[in-house]
């Protein structure tokens, strides 16, 4: 009788087996999700299978067009990928994340005008996803379009302020246009969040470039000032008069001090310039940088901003300074949100 019972339970167990084996391949979303486990540990061509079978009982599985699609750009196969993005443009499916891997592909290959249509066909269909505005930003640096760069970065930084690239980008398209003062805080700001990078070298190159723009050091007793014809921007004009003063009369300055002065000084002054001014630079950069100079922790930011330059001298006065490093940390807390 046992033996009979056994004889039973044995198929039901292996029906029930089979069964939910065959579930499992045969359900679309099951196959996306494990496809995904696998890009994540890097088994990509596994990851592709997944999809593709996927599709192969749904063609109309978008999610699994858009993840073939990403992991192929992944593995340098962009060009592939297009397909399966043209086939989520043409559903009606939401489209502003293949727009951004759409526009990705076509800027990685020198297709710079449709990558530009992308990201834009993106940011029509949702405005407030920041990425887009920062790869168009991205594209348009490229393109040497530094305005319209700039107005990305600003939409980018809007979005996301702790978005340290976006506040490169931004540096970068001010830079260019001849706009030092605003490059220089956002330069700052960008050290503020990634001091200690092979980017923060370049930044950190910037702010030392911007600083001492226009003075010249004849000897130890005469400093003079070169202002170019071509340059009317009036925080341009200003700045390097606000540098040479704040150190003009100070001798035997580390590097480091001197800097402190330099940019406590540049940041009263633009502060001062654009206090009834409400544009995101004065709103956003020089009223909060203006802020801070005026406190207690102007020190302890510079030793902060210049580790990728003076890392054993920056982490020596920290080690002796904690509680100016913890004060300057509260004060950037308390003042995160800005205006915008």
């Amino acid at each position: 009788m046992k033996t009979c019972r056994k004889a039973l339970i044995l198929p039901i167990l292996l029906f029930i087996s089979l069964t939910a084996f065959s579930q499992t391949n045969n359900d679309p979303k099951t196959l996306v999700d494990d496809g995904v486990a696998l890009f994540d540990k890097g088994d990509y061509n596994g990851a592709m299978e997944k999809y593709k079978a996927a599709l192969a009982i749904n063609p109309n599985d978008y999610r699994a067009d858009f993840e073939l699609a990403y992991t192929l750009y992944t593995t340098g196969k962009g060009q592939d990928a297009i397909p399966y993005l043209q086939l989520i443009l043409k559903s009606g499916e939401s489209k502003y994340e293949t727009y951004e891997l759409l526009g990705s592909i076509y800027d990685d290959s020198n297709q710079s005008d449709k990558a530009v249509e992308a990201y834009k066909a993106g940011i029509k269909e949702k405005p407030d996803f920041e990425r887009l505005h920062f790869n168009l930003g991205i594209t348009y640096l490229r393109l040497k379009r530094y305005p319209e760069a700039e107005t990305e970065g600003i939409e980018a930084l809007k979005l996301n302020p702790t978005h340290a690239s976006a506040h490169r980008l931004y540096a970068l398209a001010a830079q260019d246009q001849g706009k030092r003062a605003i490059a220089l805080l956002a330069w700052c700001n960008f050290l503020l969040l990634e001091p200690q990078t092979k980017r923060s070298t370049e930044a950190f190159s910037n702010v030392e470039y911007i600083i001492n723009r226009g003075i010249k050091k004849n000897n130890e007793k005469s400093i003079s000032i070169s202002i170019s014809s071509s340059d009317t921007d009036a925080y341009n004009l200003t700045m390097p008069m606000a540098v040479m003063a704040s150190t003009l009369d100070k001798k035997d300055l580390k590097p480091v001090d001197s800097l402190n002065l330099q940019l406590t000084t540049v940041m009263q002054i633009l502060g001062e310039q654009t206090a009834s001014k409400g544009d995101f630079f004065s709103t956003y950069y020089a009223r909060y940088f203006a802020k801070l100079a005026k406190s207690d922790n102007m020190p302890a930011f510079t030793h902060y901003i210049t580790l990728s330059a003076w890392k054993d001298e920056d982490i020596a006065w920290f080690n002796s300074h904690n509680k100016e490093l913890k004060d300057m940390q509260q004060w950037l807390k308390d003042n995160v949100n800005r205006g915008y």
